[in-house]
């Protein structure tokens, strides 16, 4: 699909929503109780550096019924945008493809039986997806579903990954992503902008690795500082700053200039609770579309949008 990118700036979650189904589609955020190889002691335990109780929204507690959880987030989303809309149901706290294959089962139909739900958002860590899980979730594509996989890359960095507890590896992220795409899924890769020790250089190889491989969707998020991690002790020792605003918004733009034009942006943001936050202090709700506004302002002072710099073949042209 060749995308008019002059017209826009980048190739929004929104923007892809809109061209597929006409309308709306408004995602609904649940917690799970999982948890994580990371955590258990599986690979390791106290999960990545930067993470706090599984990156679980405030306003979410996997002890509630997650039939609850979806008709709430309904039921909200209707009263603020309407009617007719559509659903996606994200399962994002902890590692949603860690269980299981009839726990996953009974999650995943959960979510898919609500009426105007035309699909599930699984987000996973790169070394926790086994044959038997992706053949689960291509069955829900099959039926015309919606169905993507969110693969937490974060740095294609391997000593950043070392440096921040990832417990796996870049390669573990490839044959992902490449065993996911033998099926009829989508994949999403994350990223983090501003992780301890890494320079422009690291942020723009991990968008090249990202925009070199079959990766449908992106989340590029700013790193910021939870009270209660491990990262938190670090930044109050003095071993890393933080990016400023500007500084991020530069950083992003960079990014989304080699992101193939194809690639839906899901996210250019990331932010917490006040009250959770330690640094910046720009990574708060309040301030998401100073940050939206920020990054769109860096491309239009540039003339640039997405795709502008995408260094592999151009054959989104062809």
């Amino acid at each position: 699909m060749k995308l008019e990118t002059q017209k826009r700036l980048y190739y929004s979650l929104k923007d892809y929503f809109k061209e597929r189904y006409g309308k709306r589609v408004q995602k609904i955020t649940v917690a799970l109780p999982f948890t994580c190889p990371n955590r258990d002691g599986t690979k390791g335990k106290g999960g990545c550096t930067y993470c706090y109780d599984g990156s679980k929204p405030s306003m979410l507690s996997p002890i509630v019924p997650l039939e609850v959880q979806i008709k709430e987030g309904i039921e909200r989303a209707k009263k603020k945008y309407g009617e007719d809309i559509y659903f996606t149901v994200y399962f994002q706290s902890y590692t949603n493809t860690y269980g299981d294959l009839e726990t996953l089962k009974r999650y995943y139909d959960t979510a898919l039986k609500f009426e105007n739900v035309v699909g599930i958002d699984v987000g996973t860590r790169p070394d926790c997806v086994p044959e038997e899980v992706l053949d689960l979730l291509e069955e829900y594509a099959k039926k015309g579903l919606e169905v993507w996989v969110e693969y937490g890359l974060q740095s294609a960095n391997f000593e950043t990954l070392k440096r921040i507890n990832r417990q796996h590896g870049v390669s573990d992220f490839v044959d992902a992503v490449l065993r996911t795409k033998r099926r009829n899924l989508k994949v999403c890769a994350h990223m983090i902008i501003g992780l301890p020790g890494e320079t422009r250089e690291d942020f723009i190889e991990t968008a090249k690795l990202i925009a070199s491989l079959p990766v449908d969707g992106i989340k590029i998020h700013p790193l910021h500082v939870i009270r209660g991690t491990v990262m938190e002790k670090q930044y109050m020792n003095g071993e890393f700053n933080v990016l400023s605003l500007e500084e991020y918004a530069e950083y992003c733009a960079d990014v989304i200039e080699l992101l193939p034009p194809n690639m839906v942006v899901h996210r250019i943001t990331g932010e917490t609770d006040e009250e959770r936050l330690i640094a910046p202090e720009w990574c708060t709700y309040k301030h998401k579309n100073r940050v939206i506004q920020a990054v769109r302002n860096e491309l239009e002072k540039r003339n640039s949008y997405q795709g502008k710099k995408y260094p592999f073949y151009n054959y989104f042209q062809s």
